[in-house]
């Protein structure tokens, strides 16, 4: 059975990667790639045209204008692919992150409503998550996190700032700690207290490290780098786009750029640890989570 997908906003970076890599694989999974006219992007009777021909409804849109999309939807009987960060915390729609826990793939395929997960928040909560869940890490840890991201998250407007000559080399952004992944990062983490977080921007297009340093001494049973080492394994030994991975000492943030992995490590010694997750900002972090996604919510998975 063909599924067939429409992406309302596909001219964005993350409507035209998923696009892209849909194009990719629709022969081998079975998808079809409804297309609007340029003309009625805009235009609400044409989008819900095709939304009422498609299987799955990527929404690649502002918040307010996926709220609307959604509306705009209603009663067509598609399934929808949040790609904003409208519905991430909202309880009637299933979080897309399917190594969250084991039963998360089959809680995707089932959905109506899907939220694709925020790329920082990807790497975050998948740092936090199994140590919560192991009971080495209090659920109101003042958790610290650091993240660098290129620059491809932030829109037409930052890679056009990015790419003239003299574009920035780095900044930090966020500094009011009031990221609008804060909620997701804590709800899907188990925490009870939002996290201090500081994201920043470097000057190159794609790739992403998120950090969490930790005080050992700190953490339930005082664990050593090894025992959270090994929470880490033993949560995604089976996961198929999740690495852990051993300590390097040094981590360029674009060697994954293009590709829809994430790699996790634990480094530091004398009772302090480093975590960090490296994946694409616009991969694993954005259109090839919600391809992932898509293929779940099509009753397939990647092979």
């Amino acid at each position: 059975m063909t599924t067939r997908i429409f992406i309302d906003g596909e001219a964005g970076t993350t409507g035209l990667g998923i696009r892209r890599r849909v194009e990719a694989i629709a022969s081998r999974y079975n998808l079809e790639l409804l297309s609007i006219d340029p003309a009625q992007r805009k235009d609400p009777q044409a989008r819900r045209a095709l939304m009422e021909q498609a299987n799955i409804t990527v929404l690649c849109l502002p918040d307010d204008a996926a709220r609307e999309a959604v509306v705009l939807g209603g009663g067509t009987g598609t399934r929808f692919l949040d790609a904003s960060t409208a519905h991430r915390v909202d309880p009637e729609w299933v979080y897309g992150l399917p190594e969250l826990d084991v039963t998360q793939p089959e809680r995707i395929r089932k959905a109506r409503c899907v939220s694709n997960p925020g790329c920082y928040a990807t790497g975050a909560i998948a740092l936090l998550r199994p140590l919560v869940q192991a009971g080495l890490l209090p659920v109101d840890y003042p958790v610290s996190i650091n993240a660098v991201s290129g620059y491809s998250g932030g829109g037409r407007v930052m890679i056009e700032q990015q790419e003239q000559d003299g574009g920035p080399p780095f900044f930090l952004y966020g500094l009011n700690l009031q990221h609008k992944h804060l909620p997701e990062m804590t709800q899907y983490s188990g925490l009870v207290r939002h996290p201090l977080f500081v994201p920043s921007v470097g000057h190159f297009p794609q790739g992403m490290i998120v950090s969490i340093p930790l005080h050992l001494v700190s953490l339930l049973g005082v664990p050593m780098i090894e025992d959270v080492m090994k929470v880490l394994q033993d949560f995604y030994k089976d996961a198929k786009t999740v690495r852990v991975m051993e300590a390097e000492p040094k981590l360029v943030a674009d060697e994954l750029a293009n590709q829809d992995i994430m790699e996790l490590r634990v480094s530091g010694h004398s009772g302090q640890a480093l975590l960090t997750a490296r994946l694409d900002n616009l991969g694993k972090g954005a259109s090839g989570a919600a391809v992932r996604n898509i293929l779940l919510m099509s009753g397939q998975d990647i092979d």
